[in-house]
C-alpha cells in the first residue's frame, strides 16, 4: 500500500468499529490487524470483544492513541515465550512438533503473565474450594491487565467498549458496556474465563464464564445497537466456519473447534442484511402512500426507517496453516505469535488497499467484503 497515500474514510462514515472474536493465542492476529489500521490512521471509536478479543479491546480502549499499539505488542510479548532450547529445522512436520511442544508446555507449566497451574488441581480439591472448578489460576492475567490497561481512560467515554460473558447460574449472555456501566478488570477477566481451564469470575452476586460458550462473535451486539450511525466495521474472526473435511482424529478436533467457535459470523451478517433490505422496502412503501392514509404509528415508523444506517463490514478471518493443529489456540510460542501478528497485518493492508470498500453503501443497509473471497 502506498505509504504516501493513506486510505481515506468516506465522508458519510460516522464511526469505525472493531469487532474481535475469541481464540486464545490466535489473538495476536488481531494485534496485526490493529497495527495496520493504526499505521493507516484509522482509529476505532467502538470496540466489541469476547475472550482474547475482550482483552485486546481493553488494551486499545484503555490507552492513549499513541500508546495503544506499543502496549498491545508489549502485552503479547509478555504472555508468549519460546521454551525450546534449540532451533527446529524448516518444514511443516518440525514446525508442528515445535508447536505441540509449546502447547504442552503451556498446559503443564502455564504461561507467563497469563495463567499458572492450580496445585493440587480441581480433581484433588474439595468441592467449594478455590481450586475445585478450574485447572489454572488467572491471577497473573489480572496483574498483566492492570499493568497494560488504564481503566480510568477506558471508562472516560472516548472509546465505546463492550465485552461479552455468560452468567454461570442462568446461562444468559451478558454484554458489559462502558456506555452503560463502569468497567473493571473483573469484567474483562469474566469475558475470558473459559472453563474448565479458567475459573469463573464474580461480579456483584453473579458469576461469569467466557462469552464464547454462547457466542464467540460480538457482531450481533454491535448491529443491534448501531442506531442510525453510518459505520465502517472491521470484523476480525480467529476461527473460520469453512474448512476441509477431516482426514484423521486430529483434524476432527480442529474442525470441531472451528465450527463451534466461528459462531456463524457470515450467517449473522446475512441475517442483518436481509433485515435491512426488508426495512428499506417498508420505508419505500410508506413513502409512496398518501399521508392521510397513514396512522400516527405509521408516520413514526417512517421517520425511524429514514434514519437507518449505512454499514460497510470488512471481514478478516484467520486461516490456519498446514502445521497448526487443534492446540493452536493455547500454543503461546513467540514464533507463532509473531507469525499470527504478521498475517493479520498483511491481510489488513491488502484489505485497506481496496479504497472503494471504505465507502458507505449508496443507501441504508449492509455491504460486506472479504479479501479472501474475491
Amino acid at each position: 500500500m502506498d505509504a504516501q497515500a493513506p486510505p481515506r474514510l468516506g465522508t458519510r462514515c460516522n464511526h469505525v468499529a472493531l469487532v474481535l472474536q475469541g481464540g486464545g493465542a490466535l489473538g495476536a492476529y488481531q494485534g496485526g490487524v490493529f497495527q495496520a489500521m493504526d499505521e493507516a490512521g484509522i482509529a476505532p471509536d467502538w470496540l466489541c470483544g469476547v475472550s482474547i478479543g475482550a482483552i485486546n479491546s481493553a488494551i486499545i480502549a484503555g490507552n492513549a492513541p499513541g500508546d495503544r499499539l506499543p502496549k498491545l505488542r508489549a502485552f503479547w510479548e509478555e504472555v508468549t515465550t519460546d521454551r525450546l532450547p534449540w532451533s527446529m529445522p524448516d518444514g511443516d512436520l518440525p514446525r508442528q512438533w515445535a508447536n505441540e511442544a509449546a502447547a504442552f508446555g503451556a498446559m503443564v507449566l502455564g504461561q507467563p503473565g497469563f495463567f499458572t497451574p492450580n496445585v493440587p488441581g480441581p480433581l484433588l480439591s474439595l468441592p467449594g474450594s478455590r481450586q475445585a472448578t478450574a485447572f489454572y489460576d488467572t491471577a497473573p492475567l489480572r496483574r498483566t491487565l492492570l499493568k497494560f490497561v488504564d481503566f480510568d481512560r477506558l471508562n472516560n467515554g472516548e472509546v465505546r467498549l463492550a465485552v461479552g460473558a455468560v452468567n454461570v447460574a442462568n446461562g444468559n449472555f451478558a454484554y458489559f458496556d462502558n456506555s452503560l456501566m463502569t468497567l473493571t478488570v473483573d469484567h474483562i477477566m469474566a469475558s475470558g474465563a473459559l472453563p474448565p481451564g479458567f475459573p469463573m469470575v464474580q461480579i456483584g452476586t453473579d458469576y461469569f464464564w467466557d462469552g464464547a460458550l454462547i457466542s464467540n462473535t460480538p457482531l450481533a451486539h454491535l448491529l443491534l445497537n448501531i442506531d442510525h450511525c453510518n459505520s465502517l466495521v472491521f470484523q476480525v474472526d480467529l476461527f473460520s466456519a469453512r474448512g476441509p473435511i477431516p482426514r484423521d482424529i486430529q483434524d476432527v478436533g480442529l474442525r470441531l473447534k472451528e465450527i463451534g467457535y466461528s459462531s456463524r459470523t457470515r450467517l449473522v451478517t446475512d441475517y442483518f442484511k436481509r433485515e435491512f433490505a426488508l426495512k428499506n422496502q417498508l420505508r419505500k412503501l410508506l413513502d409512496r402512500m398518501p399521508d392521510e392514509l397513514l396512522t400516527e404509528e405509521d408516520r413514526a415508523e417512517r421517520l425511524r426507517l429514514r434514519e437507518l444506517p449505512q454499514l460497510s463490514i470488512l471481514e478478516l478471518i484467520y486461516e490456519h496453516t498446514a502445521y497448526e493443529g487443534e492446540s493452536r489456540d493455547y500454543e503461546f510460542s513467540r514464533r507463532s505469535m509473531t507469525d499470527h501478528w504478521a498475517r493479520g497485518y498483511h491481510q489488513t493492508q491488502a484489505t485497506l488497499a481496496r479504497r472503494d470498500w471504505l465507502e458507505m453503501p449508496g443507501e441504508a443497509g449492509i455491504v460486506s467484503h472479504d479479501i479472501d473471497r474475491l
